[in-house]
Formats: structure tokens, C-alpha cells, sequence
């Protein structure tokens, strides 16, 4: 999309701020990619300086989202007032539909995207015969909220390249618009080129029966009323600079001392000329005649100076400074080495982690009951399940891929099916029991009172 068109679309302050984040946002994916992470050497030495890059930002923030959505949320329906057997029906409908997306997978790039770019687009639309669901991140959408209520979207434009040319006129750029007009969803859509002429147009101002935008914008951290959110790879730039250099200026060190300069006194210019330098080698050093009661010798060069413990020191606390950053723990297997946790030692461990991903949790979860709630709604609309004649509620579990103990985790789950938070179907399939070969009688879950005797 060009940048004309962006601005044209949103105008104002707000547009202009678009545009220049985009090349900001650009810059952070090449930082994690390990692209962003080059720096300038003097081409006026000696040798060729090392560029040795860990990528360390890479790994902390695939750890973040693996931990975050690593373990898919459950989501389920409950409510009091309906008869069990319609919400069974919408349950099945929304995990067949969430699963025929492959969602899961989705889930964990997306949070990728959005700690990396600041925010994602989730988007809802109909297929032939389903409701689809995608991301996009944020080099791929712009969005304009309604003036009284930052969290309403008044308008969202996405796009993206089909082609990769440098001539405008010969690239193409499919582009899709949603405004509210009038409390209607219209729909825009066609393939544009660079310039941002219309090629082929798709739909014009196409009605979609729809009363909302079928997107819901997610920000990552930011402050209140902030459009445009922050990005966690900013927070770990400068430390990842600092590592980079540290490590290859280390290797240079370390070649420096492998190969020590070899320093002659007083010999003569024939006999270093005609020296070898290889193993074994007999060397003929020959004192120069042309100095008086000179007495050739040679030796080597090495440096005193002792950093390794240094360089250890600080490499071991920039790197605690970035996984610390993020919350994530630095358990790798040299750190955990003849140690057993249970499953709540690992869960303290964890603890921070947990309690920064609770707050992305804040975000998060009201997208995804956004997203449980219309494609119930938009699939009825279609009339592929019965419309919804009551109010009901969403329930995101947050999973962690923590080994909790199992029978600790059962008596919860059994509390919840008592309460009727959770179905006895839920809890079938969680834990593995089977309904009967007819396919119409279900196992009853144990009353919780007999399992805490059991145990």
C-alpha cells in the first residue's frame, strides 16, 4: 500500500505517525531476523574485524509466545438459562471451526507479531461453508477507532503485496476496507498497483449484513488510550548490541593470542629473511654485523592482561539483563543440573513469567472471547447452526506448559463441572473418558469428596 493512500485514509496527526512507525516497525523485524543486528567495522585495519551475532532477542521472544499460547486456551460456553444439549451444539460448532483453522498454530505467531510489532489484527470472514480466522500483523493493516471510545473501530484497511517489483506501476497490492456506515459494516476490496490506482476492483461499497467490523485490533503493553502499542524486541535492542560486540571482539582476542607477534634483537636482515616459521623449524639467527657487541635473540609478544573472568562477568549479566527484561527464567540444563522440581517448584520458578503473561492475558482474552462470540454469531447469520436466543458466557482458560500435578488439577477441574462452569463433556475429553458405544450415555465424572479419599 502506498504511503499516499495512507495517508489519504487516515489524515491527520495520527496518519503521519502511522507512516513513520511503519519504517520503525521494519527496522524491529530486521532486528530479530539478525538482519538489524549488523555494525559498521574500520575497513582501515590490518585484519578484518569478527561480527559474531547470538541472537539472543530471537529466542527470548519465541520463548515468550511459546509459553504464553505454547499450550492452547481452551474456550468454552456456559449458560445457566439454556438447554445443554443447543450449547453442546455451539461448542462442538466453535471447537470444529477454531480446529479446522489450525488456530492454535496461528495463536503462537501472532503473539510473535505482536510482541515484535507492537499489535496484530484479528480478523473474522466467511468462507464457502466456514467462518475463517486469521492474524495480520501490523505492516499489514492501518485502523482508525471511533472518536469517543478508542477500543471501537471506525475503520480498518488491510493489505498486502502480491507481487515484488520496483516499478509502481508494475506491482499489484490486494487491499480490503471496513467502515461503519450508519451501523452497517461495508466492505471495499480489489487489487491496486503501487501508485494506488484501482485494477481490479472486487467489491464497492458491498453491504455485509454485518452490524461490526469483523476485526478486533490487539496492542501490546502501551498506556492508556495508546493506538499504537510497544514492542518488546526495542526493550532488548541495545543489550543485544552490546553482547554482539563483546563476543566477536573476544574471538579477535582470542586469535590475537593464538598467533603472538615474535619480536628479533639485533639480528641480521638475511637471516629473518631466510627463516621458516613451522613446526620444528631449525632458525639460523644470525647477529647483525653491522652492530657493535650485538648479540642476536628473538622472543614473543604476549599480552598480560587477564579478561576472562571479566568478559564472562559481563556477558553472564547483559544476558541475565535481557531474560530479566522479559521475565523469562534462564533454566537451561546446565542451571537445573541434578535438581527434581515438583510441579509447584517449577511453578515458582516460573512465577514472574506467569504474572507477565497474566497481563497480556488482559488483552488477549477479551479478543478471544471477541472472536468465540461472532463466529458463533456470523455462523447463525448464515444459518449453518440455530440463532442464539440467549445470553451466554465465554471462558478462556489460560494454559501454561507447566507439569502441574495431575490430581491437583482434576479436583479443580471436578469443582468447576459441580459449579457448572465446565460440562461433563469438557471434562470427558479432557481427561481421557470415553462415553458409551451408543453414543448417548456418558460416564459421570467421581464426585471430588471420593477422589480426595482415594488420594
Amino acid at each position: 500500500m502506498d504511503w499516499e493512500t495512507i495517508r489519504t485514509e487516515l489524515g491527520g496527526i495520527y496518519g503521519q505517525t502511522v507512516l513513520r512507525e511503519m519504517g520503525e516497525i521494519i527496522r524491529l523485524y530486521d532486528f530479530y531476523d539478525g538482519r538489524g543486528q549488523d555494525w559498521p567495522v574500520n575497513g582501515q585495519l590490518d585484519y578484518i574485524p569478527t561480527r559474531k551475532k547470538t541472537n539472543l532477542v530471537k529466542k527470548l521472544i519465541k520463548s515468550e509466545a511459546r509459553f504464553l499460547f505454547g499450550k492452547t486456551p481452551e474456550i468454552s460456553l456456559y449458560s445457566p438459562g439454556q438447554e445443554q444439549c443447543d450449547m453442546e451444539l455451539w461448542q462442538k460448532y466453535l471447537g470444529d471451526t477454531l480446529i479446522r483453522n489450525r488456530w492454535g498454530d496461528k495463536l503462537i505467531k501472532a503473539a510473535r507479531d505482536c510482541f515484535i510489532g507492537k499489535r496484530v489484527a484479528l480478523r473474522l470472514w466467511v468462507e464457502e461453508d466456514h467462518i475463517a480466522m486469521g492474524f495480520r500483523p501490523s505492516l499489514e493493516f492501518v485502523y482508525e477507532p471511533e472518536e469517543d471510545d478508542a477500543e471501537k473501530i471506525k475503520k480498518i484497511i488491510f493489505f498486502y503485496h502480491l507481487n515484488q517489483d520496483c516499478v509502481p506501476s508494475k506491482q499489484r497490492i490486494w487491499r480490503q476496507k471496513y467502515t461503519m456506515v450508519n451501523g452497517r459494516c461495508i466492505l471495499n476490496e480489489g487489487i491496486y498497483d503501487g501508485s494506488g490506482h484501482l485494477m481490479e476492483e472486487k467489491y464497492h461499497n458491498y453491504d455485509t449484513g454485518l452490524s461490526f467490523i469483523p476485526a478486533y485490533v490487539i496492542v501490546n503493553d502501551g498506556l492508556t488510550g495508546d493506538l499504537m502499542g510497544e514492542s518488546d524486541v526495542a526493550e532488548l535492542r541495545d543489550n543485544q548490541e552490546v553482547y554482539n560486540r563483546l563476543c566477536s571482539d573476544d574471538i579477535d582476542a582470542l586469535k590475537f593470542h593464538m598467533f603472538p607477534q615474535r619480536v628479533a634483537v639485533d639480528a641480521s636482515p638475511q637471516s629473518l629473511q631466510n627463516m621458516v616459521i613451522a613446526p620444528g623449524a631449525l632458525v639460523d639467527l644470525q647477529t647483525d654485523p653491522s652492530i657493535q657487541s650485538g648479540q642476536a635473540s628473538m622472543q614473543t609478544l604476549e599480552s598480560q592482561f587477564g579478561y576472562d573472568a571479566r568478559l564472562e562477568h559481563t556477558l553472564s549479566r547483559i544476558k541475565e539483563d535481557m531474560y530479566n527484561v522479559l521475565s523469562v527464567p534462564d533454566v537451561g540444563t546446565q542451571q537445573i543440573q541434578g535438581s527434581v522440581y515438583s510441579g509447584k517448584a517449577i511453578k515458582a520458578l516460573y512465577w514472574d513469567l506467569i504474572c507477565r503473561c497474566e497481563e497480556k492475558w488482559t488483552v488477549w482474552e477479551p479478543a478471544l472471547v471477541w472472536m468465540a462470540k461472532n463466529i458463533l454469531k456470523m455462523a447463525a447469520q448464515m444459518g449453518w447452526i440455530p440463532s442464539l436466543q440467549t445470553d451466554y458466557q465465554v471462558h478462556v482458560e489460560h494454559c501454561y506448559p507447566i507439569p502441574d500435578d495431575e490430581e491437583e488439577e482434576r479436583l479443580n477441574d471436578l469443582k468447576e463441572v459441580e459449579s457448572g462452569v465446565r460440562s461433563v463433556s469438557s471434562y470427558q475429553e479432557k481427561w481421557g473418558i470415553l462415553p458409551g458405544r451408543d453414543g448417548e450415555k456418558t460416564i459421570e465424572p467421581e464426585p471430588a469428596d471420593k477422589l480426595k479419599e482415594e488420594g
